[in-house]
């Protein structure tokens, strides 16, 4: 009876950090120029990118510098329930909403003024390395189409 007692405590334990584990995006992440395109362009200078766990979904911080020099700091947390969230720092989106597709994949709506800004799509690599984030939408410039891939540090 009592191995019976410790086995469903250590079983209680363990499950937060293996739901936690299964989550690929959660992490600190580096944005990797030479492998990322930017359409139009140009791509950002810097960016790191901080997930982490936060109930039954992500915080993620984002610090980088922008084309043209200036700051990029932004950050939000949302749940994995496609309702918009908001978004604090970030001039081209008030809002994002997230969708897990699977442990791996990831799709998000950001909105600006109530109106949809872009649609990303979000890929971790199987063995966990690299995080592909492709966004399409339209901004003050016109339509785009970023690609911009993190390696995980």
């Amino acid at each position: 009876m009592k191995g019976n007692w410790i086995a469903a405590l250590l079983a209680t334990v363990a499950m937060p950090a293996l739901l936690l584990a299964a989550d690929a995006r959660l992490g600190t992440w580096k944005f990797n120029p030479a492998k990322s395109k930017f359409d139009p362009g140009p791509a950002y200078k810097s960016r790191t990118v901080k997930v982490e766990a936060a109930g039954e979904g992500i915080k993620v911080s984002v610090d980088g510098v922008t084309a043209d020099g200036k700051p990029d700091v932004y950050s939000y947390t949302a749940q994995y329930d496609g309702k918009d969230n908001p978004v604090v720092g970030n001039p081209l989106a008030d809002t994002i909403a997230y969708k897990k597709i699977d442990d791996y994949t990831t799709e998000a709506t950001t909105k600006k003024g109530g109106q949809v800004a872009a649609q990303v799509a979000i890929l971790v690599a199987k063995d966990g390395k690299t995080m592909t984030v492709t966004t399409k939408g339209t901004n003050a410039k016109g339509p785009f189409t970023n690609v911009a891939v993190y390696d995980r540090q």
